[in-house]
């Protein structure tokens, strides 16, 4: 295979589509992370309210500590959604999709603004917070995201003072390339993703992307 266009394999059990079984291992490794991470969490605050170290919560070890876990927690709340498996019944709502959107700000560059109403499907959650991911590969330096939903679905409009476009990587987000693409690093398999679960639900990507910034709709 000369590029890593998704094809389905035949030795797949059952049938599993490769973003499928990639969905299921990604739920079972962010499951069994959750609880160790919880269990720090959880250590910390028994010490802080042990009584028997005063002060230690306010020591520049015990915060770092603290920063440490709950932006691990964070990130594996998105990763959850953006890689884990979403069946078609499941939704989310949206102060939930707002909590996701909270935890990017905190950890980045990216100012993020959401215009919704009313809850979405699991599903178009993770192309969201996919498509997010591709944008902000283009947003080292930082920028601001709108994300909104009309009567045509969802666009995601970026602006910032400077862009890093890379062509050759976001033709992986047109539906109707036919020429070889480049093999993405893994720091950038959100576009390959994106692109395979857009498919597989049936939803034409549509893209922008300029020195000024970007959009991303479906």
């Amino acid at each position: 295979m000369d590029d890593l266009t998704i094809h389905r394999d035949p030795r797949l059990p059952f049938g599993t589509e490769p973003e499928r079984l990639a969905a299921l291992v990604s739920s079972r490794l962010c499951h069994d992370l959750v609880s160790p991470l919880g269990a720090i969490g959880n250590g910390l605050e028994l010490l802080d309210l042990s009584g028997e170290f005063p002060g230690i919560a306010r020591s520049p070890e015990m915060q770092l500590i603290a920063e440490s876990v709950e932006a691990a927690r964070a990130r594996i709340r998105w990763f959850r959604v953006a890689f884990g498996h979403a069946s078609a019944d499941q939704r989310l709502s949206l102060p939930e999709l707002s909590a996701l959107l909270a935890d990017v700000e905190k950890g980045g560059r990216v100012k993020l603004r959401l215009e919704a109403e009313g809850d979405l499907p699991r599903a178009e959650a993770r192309m969201i917070l996919l498509a997010l991911m591709c944008l902000e590969t283009a947003l080292p330096w930082g920028g601001r995201v709108l994300v909104c939903r009309g009567a045509s679905g969802w666009r995601l409009v970026a602006e910032s003072s400077r862009t890093k476009p890379d062509p050759a990587l976001w033709s992986w987000l047109d539906p109707d390339a036919t020429r070889a693409r480049p093999e993405p690093a893994s720091s950038e398999v959100h576009f390959l993703l994106l692109a395979g679960f857009a498919r597989a639900a049936g939803r034409r990507l549509s893209w922008e992307l300029d020195e000024s910034g970007g959009e991303i709709a479906f």
